[in-house]
């Protein structure tokens, strides 16, 4: 895969977030769009794989509470995958 490629992904990664912040998207469809960029993931470090399914991990279980339940907040974990999405990015844009 090439780095425009992989710029490409992480945009339609960070798309989707953008739909799941906007209610257009729920966390299940969300995670699925996020787990089968298969490609990005094996273009970063082992590390980046196993925060980033951690975190759908949570935010799949944050979809069934409440929107803020006291264990889970959905708005947080959608601030993290963005912090991921934009370390990922700067890990790719150094290689």
């Amino acid at each position: 895969m090439t780095q425009d490629n992989f710029r490409e992904r992480l945009g339609t990664l960070q798309q989707a977030l953008d739909g799941l912040r906007s209610g257009a998207l729920s966390p299940h469809a969300f995670s699925a769009a996020a787990r089968s960029e298969a490609a990005l993931l094996a273009a970063l470090p082992p590390r980046y794989g196993e925060v980033l399914n951690g975190l759908l991990d949570r935010l799949e279980s944050s979809a069934l509470f409440a929107e803020e339940s006291c264990s889970f907040s959905q708005s947080d974990l959608a601030d993290s995958v963005q912090l991921w999405i934009d370390k990922a990015g700067a890990c790719l844009s150094a290689r």
